[in-house]
């Protein structure tokens, strides 16, 4: 599994529905992992992080209710989309889910295309850097689709590395991000890199900017951000 395209975490113990969802998700783009149960949902928690959750609501363990609500519970999850999946489409239940912390609500019969749909609407929102919608910032464009940078139009060599910082700055800019969140955020917290590695790739991506190497700021005694002031 990439662990660099956006993984969608499925929590559906029925494995037909959790299939056409596997296969709907895979077919935009996302890699997916489905599971079960919530002990299995929150097993993977342990290991990955993913951009997104897909819950069930009825789950053979227990309550999909219940894991979204230790989801809000994890200071290191707490942040994280969930939209609920599920047969209830009664307004009471509706809210029962966004009460206990869903993102969004989605009911059985779904349609894929609207399902996706969603999908992207709260990575936009929620993950911009996970979003397939291209990003500007002065004279620098990055397509996500082709994974292309440009400066004044003209196409760049970068490396991988620096292109995923480039990209999680531009969709943050104006933000400050110490050493440790750009390791989480961008190299993902499954990875074990030193922070200073951080320092040397963005070395390495300011020199790639050339001329534009100023909108990356260091805030002494913090990290780094992106911005145009």
């Amino acid at each position: 599994m990439s662990v660099d395209k956006t993984t969608i975490l499925i929590v559906e113990d029925e494995p037909a529905i959790s299939e056409l969802i596997s296969f709907t998700l895979r077919a935009a783009g996302w890699n997916t992992m489905p599971v079960g149960t919530t002990a299995e949902a929150w097993e993977f928690l342990q290991h990955r992080t993913p951009q997104l959750i897909l819950l069930d609501w009825m789950l053979p363990d227990q309550s999909g209710l219940r894991l979204l609500s230790r989801i809000r519970s994890d200071r290191n999850f707490n942040e994280m989309p969930v939209i609920m999946l599920t047969a209830k489409s009664m307004e009471e239940d509706k809210i029962s889910g966004l009460d206990h912390g869903a993102d969004d609500y989605v009911t059985k019969p779904f349609s894929p295309r609207e399902l996706t749909a969603r999908i992207k609407a709260m990575l936009r929102r929620k993950s911009p850097e996970h979003a397939q919608t291209s990003l500007e910032i002065g004279n620098v464009h990055l397509d996500p689709v082709s994974c292309t940078v440009k400066i004044d139009d003209k196409k760049i060599e970068i490396g991988h590395a620096e292109y995923k910082l480039l990209k999680f700055f531009m969709a943050h800019p104006e933000r400050v991000f110490s050493r440790s969140q750009l390791l989480d955020k961008v190299w993902g917290d499954h990875v074990v890199i030193e922070e200073r590695t951080v320092d040397v790739h963005v070395l390495r991506l300011r020199k790639v900017l050339k001329n534009a190497e100023g909108l990356i700021k260091t805030i002494r005694s913090v990290g780094y951000m992106l911005s145009e002031k």
